[in-house]
C-alpha cells in the first residue's frame, strides 16, 4: 500500500471496506431495465422508473446533509442503509408500474443519504492534509467494488434476478452493521452562537463571504450564504457533467458506430482496471502538490477524453478515448469532495457535502437529459465539442479561485 495511505485513522479504513462490500452488492440499478422489460414493462413506461431513481439521487443527497448534521453520522448511514435494503425488497415485489416507481424513488433517496454523512465523517476524523488522501481512498474503494460488481452481476442475472436483490440488500444489511458496531460517533460541534455579520463590522468582505464565524442554523442557509462555495459549485458540476456523459452518451456512440454491446462494457472494464491500478500509484505521486491545479488537469484530460469519443469509430478509438478520462478521473480523485470539506464549518460538513452531492445528482440528471437530447437533436459533433469547451472553461474558471480558497483554508489544507 502506498505511504499516502498509511496512517490513516481506522475511522478511513472502516468506511473504505464497508464500502467495497456495499459496492459489491450494486447490482440491481445497471440491470433494472432488463427485469423491467422481463416484467412486460413497456419503453416509454421504463422511463418513469428511472426518472424516479434520477429524482432520489437529487432529494437524497440534501436529505442526508441536513440528517448528518442535526442527528449524527452514525444514525444517517443507518436510516439510508437500512432503508434502501428494504426498498430492495419493495421494488422486487412491487406488483406495478407505479409501485415499482415508488420503490425506485425510496432506494434512491435512501441509498444518495449515506455519501454526505460518510463524507462528513471523514472530515471529521481525519486532518486537513490528510483529507485528500482519505477521499481518494474511499473513492478507490468504490471503484474496487464496482468493478467486481460487473462480473458477479452478469452471473447472477443469469441465474434469476431475484439473487441481485438479495445480493445487494444483503450486502447493505452487512454495512449497515459495520457502521453501528464498527464506528464511533464524533463529539457533535455545537453551532456558533448568531452574532453580526463581519461585514457589518466593517469587515473585509472575504471574512464576510467564509460562513465559519457565523450562525450555521439547521438548513442550507449556511452554504447559501457561502460566497465561495455558490462560485465552486457549479463549476464542479459542469465537470461532473461532462464527466458522467462516459456512462450516458458514450453507449450511444458505441452503438451508433455499429458495434456490439459488450463493446462498451469491455470499455466499462478498461475504465475499472485502469482506475483500480493506478489511484494509489497517482496520489501517492500528486499528494503533495496544490489540490486545485490539480484538479484542474484531471478536469481538462476527463474533458479532452470524452471529447475523443467523438473521433472514434472502432474498438482500438473507444479504448485511446478511455484511457485520456479514467486518467484523468485518477488526477482529480478525493480533490473536489476535499475542497469542500476544508470550506465547510465544522457544525455544517454535512450539508455542505450534502450540497456537493446534490450537485453531482444534478450533473448526472442533466447528463440523462440535456446530454442525450443534445446529442440526439443537434448531433453528436455538437455534444462532443460542448463537453471540451464546458471542461476546459470551467478548469480555467475553477482555477481562477485558487487564492480564494487557499486564504479559507490556510489552516492546513494546501490548495
Amino acid at each position: 500500500m502506498p505511504s499516502t495511505f498509511r496512517g490513516l485513522p481506522p475511522t478511513v479504513w472502516t468506511l473504505f471496506a464497508g464500502t467495497i462490500v456495499n459496492r459489491l452488492g450494486h447490482l440491481v440499478t445497471p440491470f433494472l431495465v432488463f427485469l423491467l422489460a422481463d416484467r412486460g414493462v413497456t419503453g416509454p413506461e421504463t422511463s418513469y422508473v428511472l426518472g424516479a431513481l434520477g429524482a432520489g439521487n437529487l432529494l437524497g443527497p440534501a436529505l442526508g446533509g441536513v440528517l448528518a448534521d442535526r442527528i449524527g453520522r452514525r444514525p444517517t448511514m443507518l436510516i439510508g442503509l437500512l432503508g434502501a435494503a428494504a426498498a430492495q425488497g419493495a421494488l422486487f415485489l412491487a406488483p406495478g408500474l407505479w409501485t415499482m416507481a415508488a420503490a425506485a424513488l425510496l432506494l434512491s433517496v435512501a441509498s444518495a443519504t449515506v455519501g454526505p454523512a460518510a463524507y462528513a465523517l471523514m472530515a471529521d476524523s481525519v486532518d486537513p492534509e490528510r483529507r485528500r488522501s482519505a477521499y481518494a481512498l474511499f473513492g478507490w474503494g468504490v471503484n474496487i467494488g464496482t468493478a467486481v460488481a460487473g462480473v458477479l452481476g452478469g452471473f447472477l442475472a443469469a441465474h434469476g434476478y431475484w439473487l441481485l436483490f438479495a445480493v445487494d440488500a444483503g450486502t447493505l444489511l452487512v454495512y449497515a452493521t459495520v457502521v453501528a458496531t464498527r464506528l464511533r460517533e464524533p463529539a457533535r460541534v455545537p453551532a456558533p452562537i448568531p452574532t453580526a455579520s463581519p461585514a457589518a463590522a466593517g469587515a473585509p468582505a472575504a471574512a464576510a463571504a467564509a460562513p465559519g464565524a457565523e450562525y450555521t442554523g439547521i438548513g442550507y442557509g449556511v452554504v447559501f450564504r457561502d460566497r465561495l462555495m455558490l462560485a465552486l459549485l457549479p463549476l464542479f458540476g459542469i465537470q461532473l457533467f461532462v464527466y458522467s456523459l462516459t456512462e450516458v452518451a458514450l453507449p450511444l456512440a458505441v452503438r451508433d458506430s455499429g458495434l456490439s454491446p459488450a463493446v462498451y462494457g469491455a470499455m466499462a472494464a478498461v475504465n475499472a482496471v485502469l482506475v483500480v491500478a493506478l489511484q494509489p500509484v497517482v496520489t501517492a505521486r500528486l499528494d503533495r502538490l496544490p489540490q486545485l491545479p490539480v484538479q484542474v488537469a484531471g478536469s481538462v484530460l476527463i474533458a479532452a477524453g470524452v471529447a475523443l469519443t467523438g473521433l472514434a469509430d472502432s474498438v482500438a478509438g473507444y479504448a485511446a478515448s478511455v484511457v485520456v478520462w479514467s486518467v484523468g478521473e485518477v488526477v482529480v480523485a478525493g480533490i473536489a469532495v476535499s475542497v469542500v470539506a476544508g470550506l465547510a464549518p465544522a457544525a455544517a460538513r454535512g450539508r455542505y457535502q450534502g450540497a456537493f452531492g446534490w450537485t453531482w445528482g444534478v450533473a448526472r440528471f442533466c447528463a440523462l437529459t440535456l446530454g442525450v437530447t443534445l446529442y440526439t437533436g443537434a448531433g453528436a459533433a455538437a455534444l462532443w465539442w460542448t463537453a471540451l469547451v464546458a471542461g476546459v472553461l470551467s478548469a480555467a474558471a475553477t482555477l481562477a479561485l485558487r487564492t480564494r480558497v487557499a486564504a479559507r483554508t490556510a489552516h492546513g489544507l494546501a490548495a
